[in-house]
């Protein structure tokens, strides 16, 4: 029998205990030491690029939309979120874990052995102190005022009646951490995942901006914003730097290239990922891609679309869809925009696995003009060479690719004229095919009962999707971002905001970002006035560039847009459902309530 470590107190275990050096020894020593501290990035895997962080993070949002009961509890604050979430248990597991392993590493460190210098080993100990904070705003963030720990129970023991602090608390000891973290980790690191001083200062500016919901606005926002512009005004200090566009290639699209993955200039804080497979589940990462996929097993199976693509994923795996508000009001409903941002967050484009003949019968049922009956969908499955694929497996768009002809489903964010839309050989579903119009909600198929059902054919966010490390059908095994530069530019511009108003300064980080979302021929088109500069308008910058990178649901927190209202407004389902007094937490989880013995007291944040 194998028995997991979190669960060992369970199992029974008739092997004598062979280990003669004691915890006290071990740790005490640079190498036991320094082996505490990689653990505390294990259980790190089970959050980013993982399926049980992208709905806690972006569903129930003005962005999101659920596609099947998966995720329903969070994308529209329905009864499936409750203490028994299977989310919740990992969100909450993964960071007492690690703020456990963290303070371990603390307890211990003040007796380290090895070091030359206390500066040597305060480098090594800062990465527990970062992590310990990293934990903590997930959890302030997602459970409000719950459990601050500051000791280790391998060393004080279970605490079996825990009690709550506030908010405020925990943004004090996250802040003290992060401070530390700043001055002592190194500039660089050797291994890839490790923190280093950009991941800190990064985190902090984060942190800074996101305690304006507690008060004292002006205060943390001018914290912010220095911190923002440390990383801003210092890029060869910190080896960080915006990726610059030209003539062919906007910045924002070489930032999430495949060639630029392992080694990004604008990462400062990554789940670093091995692939080659040397992870906690082997090759089972990267899953998040699969979570966004529209019907390509049904629907766009009928059209050559492949139900387990190596390029796209599982397309029964689906989770998330994007709302008409994202679509068409956050990105600009047009052909062609100077922004590519929406043509490199989302794949719009899903290309045939097989040659497929369109029939009349296809026509008839998708309201097609005769033309188009006999025309062939080609084939686009090709062996990738080792330069175009990590892995060398075969993958789709490689042939057949001029002029579209392996063109197999097109979601575009603008609509097309009906009678152009009738002649195009192609499977099309435009925002006037998926949504009522007049309205951001979601057509009722049953409304409809002359037209092809289309709602679960749409767009498919694809940041974590570079063809480069596509392992296979399920797993891609790029490194992900957690903090990136991008967000801190946009973390300056709203902490300006939010300190003194001072729109041109704002405008100033927003127009560099926008500029390198386009080509240089067509910058100019990107550019915003200082008078245009207020927080909603910068937080709709962030989600034309953050969509989807686990940032979205504590945005709408931090600036007061997670209410009724807002998401009655821009995402109708998800407000339908949402209590003020209710969803601005989850619930904790009824494992952890079951373990403790003041459980009534503790309470459930009001579920």
């Amino acid at each position: 029998m194998f028995c997991m470590a979190g669960l060992i107190q369970s199992c029974s275990l008739d092997e004598k205990n062979l280990t003669t050096i004691s915890l006290d020894k071990s740790y005490s020593e640079r190498p036991g030491f320094e082996g505490l501290i990689n653990s505390c990035y294990e259980n790190l895997y089970f959050l980013h690029g993982k399926v049980d962080y992208i709905a806690p993070t972006e569903a129930g949002t003005d962005s999101w939309e659920n596609v099947s009961n998966n995720g329903i509890g969070y994308a529209q604050y329905a009864s499936q979120l409750n203490p028994d979430d299977g989310n919740i248990k990992v969100i909450w597991g993964t960071t007492y874990a690690t703020i456990n392993l963290c303070n371990t590493a603390i307890y211990y460190s003040k007796d380290v052995n090895g070091y030359s210098t206390t500066d040597e080993m305060n480098a090594k100990l800062a990465e527990a102190y970062f992590l310990r904070a990293f934990c903590n705003f997930i959890l302030v963030e997602q459970f409000g005022g719950v459990v601050l720990r500051t000791k280790s129970s391998i060393i004080e023991g279970a605490d079996n009646a825990p009690v709550r602090s506030s908010e405020e608390a925990f943004y004090d000891l996250i802040i003290e951490d992060l401070k530390f973290a700043c001055t002592h980790l190194p500039v660089q690191q050797t291994l890839q995942g490790r923190v280093a001083k950009k991941a800190a200062y990064g985190l902090l500016a984060k942190v800074y901006l996101q305690r304006t919901r507690l008060g004292d606005v002006s205060e943390y926002a001018k914290l912010a914003l220095e911190t923002a512009e440390e990383l801003i005004n210092n890029p060869s200090k910190y080896n960080t730097a915006l990726y610059l566009s030209d003539n062919t290639k906007s910045g924002f699209k070489k930032l999430w290239e495949g060639n630029n993955n392992k080694k990004n200039t604008e990462f400062l804080f990554t789940q670093g990922i091995d692939p080659g497979g040397l992870n906690p589940e082997g090759f089972n990462r990267g899953r998040t891609r699969q979570y966004y996929l529209p019907d390509l097993a049904t629907r766009g199976a009928e059209w050559g679309a492949g139900a387990t693509s190596i390029l796209y994923g599982r397309a029964n795996s689906r989770l998330l869809k994007p709302s008409k508000y994202l679509l068409t009001e956050v990105f600009s409903p047009v052909e062609s925009p100077a922004d590519t941002r929406f043509a490199e967050t989302f794949t719009y484009k899903f290309y045939a696995v097989t040659n497929k003949t369109i029939t009349q019968t296809m026509a008839t049922a998708y309201k097609k003009d005769a033309s188009v009956v006999g025309y062939t969908i080609k084939n686009t499955l090709a062996q990738a060479a080792p330069t175009v694929n990590f892995y060398s497996q075969k993958i789709e768009e490689q042939i057949n690719m001029n002029n579209d002809e392996g063109l197999s489903v097109f979601t575009p964010n603008w609509n097309i004229d009906p009678a152009v839309k009738s002649k195009m050989p192609v499977l099309v579903a435009d925002p006037s095919d998926l949504f009522e119009p007049g309205t951001n909600r979601y057509k009722d198929p049953t409304l409809y009962p002359n037209d092809p059902n289309l709602i679960n054919i749409f767009p498919a966010m694809r940041k974590f999707s570079a063809a480069l490390y596509c392992q296979s059908n399920q797993y891609w095994l790029g490194d992900i971002p957690i903090i990136r530069l991008g967000e801190v530019y946009l973390i300056a511009a709203e902490a300006a905001i939010l300190n003194d108003n001072n729109q041109a300064k704002a405008a100033g980080y927003v127009n560099t970002l926008r500029k390198r979302a386009a080509l240089t021929s067509r910058q100019n088109e990107m550019l915003v006035s200082d008078a245009q500069m207020n927080i909603d308008f910068i937080l709709k910058e962030r989600a034309r560039e953050l969509s989807g990178e686990h940032t979205r649901w504590i945005d709408l927190k931090r600036t007061g847009k997670l209410n009724k209202a807002y998401l009655d407004q821009t995402n109708p389902i998800a407000g339908t459902n949402f209590v003020e007094e209710k969803h601005k937490v989850r619930p904790i989880p009824r494992s952890f309530l079951d373990a403790i013995s003041n459980a009534k007291e503790f309470g459930n944040n009001g579920y």
